[in-house]
């Protein structure tokens, strides 16, 4: 049995410039973070006294035979990826409810890769998990998203994440201090909107719209900069939030349904009750909502918003990993040549609380 643990994040500047439709042409750049809250897999090989070859429990449950036959897409694709043919259960776990903005899809597809490789005995690296994740996601799945959700996931941590224009990714680490990072979080505020949205669909219409969007892209970019030199400096950190008002006002410009009525009453309550600035999370469109307030403003924000979820939150530094892995048994490995499951005696191993640790 094998349990991974992948987390989730939030974006706070860049986003859109990380779909290859716009970095392929112009590089692109995002100031991201792991989070606290975090997707579970359990895998283990099924035993063979079932109807069914595999078994997938996430909010529905399906008990198939073949490969071809599983709704959920990033399973499907990620077990033909990897040509996992044995008999699989697999369960699945979050802290926060998918479409919501926070990469849910994404942590689902790295921790799941992270796992069934692991079942198999093979040790992905962080930068493998990423750029895999991605390849399935975008080529296999054929949805319309982003790459900074598989990279941020992958590795984890406070991270500048740059996409060139040949392809290339490349993960820089925010060095700065232990009370930089705990200033700036003390400042943050998350909140779920109560609207759900599917993101590739938000993903496409912003593709779509690129070639009339390149201003507001360009500008989205060069925030990225802007806050490194920000959280760099001695500057306070409440300039964070100037700078998350105007990427907000300018992500709106990228689509009419970025925002909602509902979702600019909900920010300008937050304004109103003293935060400095906002966004939405992801792909726009519902989910949570970000915001930085001056930590003594705070109990007010939180009284204005009660109808919201207030979510707490601290940074991850870990990324994607195995908590537990238990192949100390017999197991039955099916055969796909003669049709049935043969018993086999592995070699003994057993790992609890282990990390996938290789960059």
């Amino acid at each position: 049995m094998i349990i991974s643990r992948t987390p989730y994040r939030i974006s706070f500047f860049g986003g859109g410039t990380d779909y290859p439709e716009w970095f392929k042409n112009y590089g692109g750049a995002v100031l991201s973070t792991s989070i606290d809250k975090y997707c579970y897999i359990t895998c283990r090989m099924l035993p063979p006294f079932f109807e069914h070859k595999y078994r997938i429990v996430y909010s529905i449950i399906e008990m198939v035979e073949k490969l071809d036959q599983i709704k959920h897409p990033s399973v499907r694709e990620t077990l033909k990826y990897l040509n996992a043919t044995n008999g699989l259960e697999i369960h699945h776990d979050g802290d926060i409810p998918a479409r919501s903005g926070i990469g849910s899809s994404s942590s689902f597809t790295v921790g799941l890769l992270n796992a069934i490789s692991s079942l198999q005995g093979k040790m992905l690296s962080k930068h493998q998990l990423a750029t895999d994740s991605i390849y399935i996601e975008q080529k296999l799945i054929g949805e319309c998203v982003g790459s900074q959700d598989q990279v941020s996931t992958a590795f984890g941590g406070f991270n500048h994440i740059v996409f060139n224009k040949n392809g290339e990714i490349s993960v820089r680490p925010l060095t700065i201090s232990a009370e930089r990072v705990c200033d700036f979080e003390n400042h943050l505020m998350l909140f779920f909107t109560g609207f759900s949205r599917i993101s590739s669909d938000m993903a496409k219409k912003i593709i779509q719209n690129m070639p009339d969007n390149y201003k507001q892209l360009s500008k989205i970019q060069s925030f990225v900069d802007e806050a490194i030199s920000v959280i760099n400096s001695k500057c306070s950190i409440t300039l964070l939030g100037e700078l998350l008002q105007e990427n907000w006002m300018h992500k709106k410009m990228l689509s009419n349904d970025m925002s909602s009525n509902g979702i600019d009453e909900i920010y300008r309550e937050a304004k109103a009750a003293g935060a400095i600035g906002g966004k939405i999370i992801g792909a726009g469109g519902g989910g949570f909502l970000l915001l930085l307030a001056k930590p003594e403003n705070q109990i007010v924000i939180k009284n204005r918003l009660k109808n919201l979820l207030y979510v707490p939150f601290s940074f991850d530094y870990t990324g994607s990993q195995i908590l537990y892995y238990d192949n100390n048994s017999k197991k039955y490995v099916y055969d796909d040549e003669h049709g049935t499951y043969v018993y086999r005696q592995p070699a003994s191993s057993n790992y609890s609380l282990c990390t996938s640790s290789v960059v």
